[in-house]
């Protein structure tokens, strides 16, 4: 096994934490990862890898070595990509992180169009309720929610959403609906990804009006929340694209909106600007004007 293939198998068996899993990503056996692996330790005289029964995980070095590893490949794709002419037609792998409900909602759909549009594009997407590092984890675009730190990236604002506490029209009438946040402490609360018993919730604009509240039912999942609510339980806090079909269809209401905080932005980010592959800047032009029009229903 040549060293750049060496690379690639350790990046699956890392990436994956099993070295069954990394093969059949691979299309590799099982056996010839594990030497592939194997081989690269003896080589560099280190352990990258600790194997137990029930899964692989990386040493110190070796998260050291996948970040270096990464990058390697990265750039070697950059040098093929721009020998074959990525940089001027769009080819090659895309790479798309974003939020696991919007990812179902909205970027599926767009994306199915968008490989039509393109046939020599491919597209692997990670839905992920967390912030990822790209330059690290090897993403070609995110779409992120909320402020922007500072940093280097591009980003391409999409619009905006907005945070909202919704109800089934039956739970409302059967409990009334509230007219102040202060209201929310006498009523059923589903809240989504509490991490504490004590739950807090900010209106206003200037998000300074806050409500503590004791919520019976406690979700790890925004689909369970939604669906909570839908069976009429009580009241759920989402964002309002989660939400879109069940306010169409009259499903679930919004209740408090003269209390609601500021929307939160949506921008599409991407690493290098102008010197992007004609994938990536293909994708962010295509996505860009689709997007925003399915975002600016939401707030109207």
């Amino acid at each position: 096994m040549d060293r750049l293939q060496s690379l690639k198998v350790f990046i699956a068996v890392a990436e994956a934490e099993s070295f069954a899993e990394a093969a059949r990503r691979l299309g590799m056996s099982a056996p010839s990862v594990t030497r592939g692996v194997n081989a690269l330790e003896a080589r560099l005289g280190t352990r990258l890898l600790i194997r137990t029964t029930r899964r692989v995980r990386l040493t110190e070095v070796g998260r050291a070595y996948l970040e270096d590893a990464r990058h390697v490949l990265a750039q070697l794709q950059a040098a093929d990509d721009a020998a074959s002419g990525a940089a001027i037609r769009p080819l090659g792998e895309l790479r798309l992180t974003c939020p696991n409900e919007f990812g179902r909602r909205y970027m599926t759909p767009m994306l199915v169009d968008f490989l039509d549009a393109y046939p020599d594009v491919s597209v692997d997407v990670v839905m992920l309720d967390r912030v990822v590092n790209m330059v690290e984890e090897g993403f070609d675009v995110a779409l992120r929610i909320g402020p922007l730190p500072s940093s280097e990236l591009v980003a391409v604002r999409l619009g905006d959403v907005r945070r909202v506490i919704c109800a089934a029209p039956d739970y409302l009438e059967r409990w009334g609906e509230p007219q102040k946040p202060q209201e929310l402490k006498d009523h059923r609360i589903a809240a989504v990804s509490a991490l504490s018993p004590i739950v807090e919730w900010r209106f206003g604009r200037d998000e300074k009006d806050t409500v503590r509240i004791s919520p019976r039912l406690r979700l790890s999942s925004v689909a369970a929340g939604i669906e909570a609510a839908c069976h009429g339980w009580g009241l759920t806090r989402v964002l309002s694209y989660q939400i879109a079909d069940e306010l169409a269809s009259g499903r679930l209401r919004v209740v408090l909106q003269d209390h609601e905080p500021a929307p939160w932005p949506i921008h599409l980010v991407h690493v290098e600007g102008r010197r992007a592959p004609a994938k990536v800047r293909s994708f962010v032009d295509f996505a860009r004007d689709r997007l925003r029009a399915r975002l600016a229903d939401m707030l109207e």
